[in-house]
């Protein structure tokens, strides 16, 4: 493979996550206005994001057995028209049904089928195994780009204009991911002379020795407490920067902090994947979280605190989905490497639902988010260890010299 073509592949593929993800991990803003509008309450709209949560990881498996078979340029096309969709109802509904179909079900659905699984199983299928992990820290850097510019963006059209204009000029950044789906139109059969020899294995076998690989299953776990504290966080840092009496573009520029961390975060782990073992990668970013959380409880709540914060944070934000992503294609290969992946987002989702949805309990049992914040760095000190009981290989002299 030449490298314009590489270049080519993985700028479209991160360019799209740059969309998808930018609607996703901006949906905490619409919180605060979704209430005032419906009068639902917090507890019952950090319930229909939880959902929303839950359903952007179940269709990951979904939609990535889908481009694993037919090939990931119709699903994308798919997406873009799921996500714009669920993105303009959203600001014509009103029940807690009504919001759960447009953001739970449809938006949710949409910004899943352009993303993770899809994009970086589609991108391994087509590069050699030895660039798969740079490769995958760039789509994952177009994520956290995604997050960099968007959440102020919705933000500021948000104060000018109003919640539904933010979503509105969301519906049209996503039908921008459409025609960037031709450059990822092959099936994976098509593409297999780029990659490794076709896998006469079929994915029903595939499906039974990873299930069987405790490997697999740690990969599982870690990414389980990933999703729970993302999706805490993207809920409710307007709601914690609310109790503490700040404004609303703190919540809005922390995210956007965030962002632009994790793209050096997600570059890092992306180049150290060829060098480091992943599992000892992964080590490390959970065990930082929990330290990071633990320094934030003890600080004062002020707006330096939020962006130092994030800034800490960001650098692992995402960037735990390179070493993952390579763990699992380096323990089973590439060829179902949508399939394999996306399972371990859905758990990631499930724990992003509890995150989600616990986090609006909380404020309301509680008034506060405090046994949140507990739960959350105990999770990520568990995830930590969770993943050095993975056995896996040294980096190769090749890779290393790649």
């Amino acid at each position: 493979m030449t490298n314009r073509k590489f270049w080519t592949l993985v700028l479209v593929a991160s360019a799209i996550m740059m969309v998808t993800m930018g609607a996703r991990q901006s949906m905490g803003l619409f919180l605060s206005p979704l209430n005032t509008h419906t009068g639902l309450g917090i507890a019952n709209i950090s319930f229909v994001m939880a959902v929303a949560q839950l359903v952007w990881g179940a269709v990951q498996p979904i939609f990535g057995a889908v481009a694993d078979r037919w090939g990931p340029g119709r699903v994308i096309v798919l997406g873009a028209l799921m996500l714009a969709a669920g993105s303009a109802l959203t600001t014509q509904v009103t029940s807690q049904w009504g919001l759960i179909f447009a953001v739970g079900l449809l938006s949710a659905a949409g910004a899943g089928a352009g993303s993770f699984s899809i994009l970086i199983g589609a991108t391994a299928q087509r590069i050699p195994a030895e660039r798969r992990s740079f490769a995958g820290g760039v789509i994952n850097a177009g994520g956290s780009m995604g997050q960099f510019i968007f959440a102020p963006l919705y933000q500021a059209v948000m104060s000018a204009y109003g919640w539904m204009s933010a979503l509105w000029t969301m519906a049209a950044m996503a039908l921008t991911t459409a025609p960037m789906a031709w450059w990822l139109r092959k099936t994976p059969a098509q593409a297999a002379a780029v990659s490794a020899a076709p896998d006469t294995m079929t994915l029903r076998q595939q499906l039974a020795i990873a299930f069987r690989d405790k490997s697999y299953w740690c990969l599982h776990a870690g990414f389980f407490t990933c999703g729970f504290h993302i999706a805490f966080l993207v809920t409710h840092m307007p709601g914690v920067v609310d109790l503490c009496g700040l404004s609303p573009s703190v919540a809005s520029t922390s995210l956007a902090i965030i962002g632009l961390s994790n793209v050096f975060g997600s570059l890092m782990a992306g180049a150290l994947g060829s060098r480091v073992r992943m599992k000892m990668i992964l080590f490390w970013m959970y065990a930082s979280r929990a330290v990071a959380v633990l320094l934030y409880m003890a600080a004062p709540k002020e707006p330096w605190t939020f962006y130092i914060f994030a800034a800490v944070l960001g650098v692992t934000w995402l960037a735990t989905v390179p070493p993952t992503a390579g763990l699992t294609g380096k323990l089973f290969g590439a060829r179902y490497l949508g399939t394999l992946f996306g399972l371990t987002l859905l758990t990631h989702q499930i724990g992003g639902f509890l995150g989600a949805w616990l986090g609006g309990v909380a404020v309301v049992q509680t008034g506060n988010y405090e046994w949140m914040w507990w739960a959350d760095a105990a999770l990520a000190l568990l995830a930590a260890f969770v993943n050095l009981p993975i056995k896996e290989a040294k980096p190769t002299v090749r890779a290393v010299l790649a």
